[in-house]
């Protein structure tokens, strides 16, 4: 064989392992290639589904900031209905007190107010105050009034007192109309008070009938 030839061949060897490495490298490399975007794919995607996530939670958690935000505007509006609804009652249940007030009974409730009053002041000297209007009712039952009390004190105690009650001479500090009638008992220069006014009895009794009263009113109110 000529040494041309052997060239030839040596040259053709040497291109055909040049062609197959190059072949090799390129199909790794594609390989590598694929597999490094695939990554990349899987790592965006992975990503976006994150962030996607991440805006969805955001969202629930803005809905239902608004939501619990409309939920609390609704409940503090409902129990602003509600509390006007009951001062409305309650100002209603004053009228009739006033009502009463102007009754046939009103002196028998006035001395019963003023015995009431005694028992619970425990005081020697007391003075009653009233509304300028019952000054004359509150004088002329009086005397009775102190003498129940006094019949009272005896019968549960065994003591008898003598007490001194008088009522109001400064017309500028009789009760007040918003009084509704019935009697304020002070003793050691109003440093002691038993408010028997109408209004505060109706008061009284509103606080205690309060729970009550909401459960005929609003009885679907949240547990």
């Amino acid at each position: 064989m000529a040494a041309s030839d052997q060239i030839r061949q040596m040259v053709n060897f040497i291109l055909q392992e040049a062609h197959e490495k190059a072949n090799e490298i390129r199909v790794k490399t594609e390989h590598d290639f694929n597999l490094e975007k695939q990554t990349l794919v899987h790592e965006a995607k992975l990503s976006i589904q994150d962030e996607f996530t991440k805006k969805e939670k955001d969202r629930e958690i803005q809905e239902r900031i608004a939501r619990s935000a409309e939920i609390g505007e609704c409940r503090v509006k409902k129990m602003k209905v509600r509390d006007e609804l009951l001062q409305t009652l309650l100002s209603e249940s004053g009228s009739k007190c006033a009502v009463v007030a102007r009754g046939q009974n009103y002196p028998q409730l006035l001395q019963k107010l003023i015995v009431q009053g005694l028992i619970k002041i425990e005081e020697n000297e007391v003075t009653i105050f009233c509304r300028g209007e019952d000054v004359a009712t509150v004088s002329k039952i009086l005397p009775e009034a102190v003498k129940e009390y006094v019949e009272i004190i005896k019968r549960e105690a065994g003591v008898t007192l003598k007490p001194l009650v008088k009522v109001n001479e400064d017309r500028s500090k009789d009760l007040g109309e918003k009084s509704h009638g019935g009697v304020l008992l002070t003793a050691l220069d109003g440093k002691i008070k038993c408010d028997n006014t109408m209004a505060s009895r109706l008061n009284l009794v509103y606080e205690e009938l309060l729970p009550s009263i909401r459960a005929i009113l609003f009885p679907e109110v949240e547990q």
